[in-house]
């Protein structure tokens, strides 16, 4: 069983685009904020709180996709828990490792920090790109859910603000922070274009992914170089939060989409 596309017109290119008439005020609402009360993003609460909240997303769309496949009903729950519960444990050991300071370099001999980021990505994309069960998982679920999820990567603002304040240098800071900011904001008109069912709403999820996955690419490296000087090179909670867990799950995430989206550019070719 597939997802059948929404109609075309259903979701017109201009709706896509009002999307950012309200994303836009809301982020710069919150630009403000924690620029104004620094004390907002280092208590830790906004990254805990988005990733506990795109967990349960994750956890209800992947019923909900699960629900939509000729599964029997004892295999889609143990599909389900075979996604949920190492994503999260993972989740629990990142956010109880950063809290502890485990990732602090002083910590052990060799830096864990980059184990945390690589390894998850390591196994979990083999796992997820080749899994017969995920690819029906995938064809049966709108592509748009995996691309608006990633809204929260809005939150990654909070980067810029810690270049301004000089907890991070500016050439690090400010690179990471606006590439999440707008593969945040453009996440909801990307799911809307993809929604549409054509291949220029596919072409343009495309784009986004691969935009979100240079960000990465752009974040790491630069966190390498600048490792010395900056609070998340020291593995500082909350800070390290962000390449502990939200870089490498969002980057699975990211795999997952373009995954989804080669299956259905597949399908629509062979249906010609």
């Amino acid at each position: 069983m597939t997802a059948a596309a929404i109609p075309i017109g259903l979701v017109p290119q201009r709706s896509a685009w009002r999307s950012l008439l309200w994303i836009g005020p809301l982020t710069a609402v919150w630009i403000l904020l924690i620029y104004w009360q620094p004390i907002i993003t280092g208590s830790g609460f906004p990254t805990t709180a988005h990733q506990l909240t795109a967990h349960g997303l994750l956890a209800l769309g992947l019923w909900l996709g699960l629900e939509r496949t000729d599964l029997t009903p004892g295999q889609r729950r143990a599909t389900w828990l075979a996604v949920m519960i190492p994503d999260t444990l993972w989740f629990a050991l990142a956010w109880s490792a950063a809290i502890s300071g485990t990732f602090h370099p002083d910590v052990a001999a060799v830096p864990l920090l980059p184990f945390a980021i690589f390894v998850p990505i390591i196994i979990g994309a083999p796992v997820l790109l080749l899994s017969k069960r995920v690819g029906q998982v995938l064809d049966a679920m709108p592509a748009s859910w995996l691309i608006a999820l990633q809204l929260y990567r809005v939150f990654g603002i909070w980067a810029v603000m810690a270049g301004l304040r000089g907890a991070l240098p500016e050439l690090q800071g400010f690179p990471a922070g606006i590439g999440d900011l707008l593969t945040g904001l453009f996440a909801m008109p990307a799911a809307m274009a993809v929604a549409t069912g054509t291949a220029q709403g596919r072409r343009a999820a495309i784009l986004w992914n691969v935009f979100g996955l240079i960000d990465f690419a752009d974040a790491i490296t630069l966190g390498i170089i600048f490792a010395s000087v900056s609070s998340i090179g020291a593995g500082v909670y909350p800070d390290v939060l962000t390449p502990a867990f939200v870089v490498p799950s969002s980057t699975l995430l990211h795999l997952l989409s373009l995954r989804q989206l080669r299956r259905r550019g597949q399908a629509e070719a062979a249906r010609q």
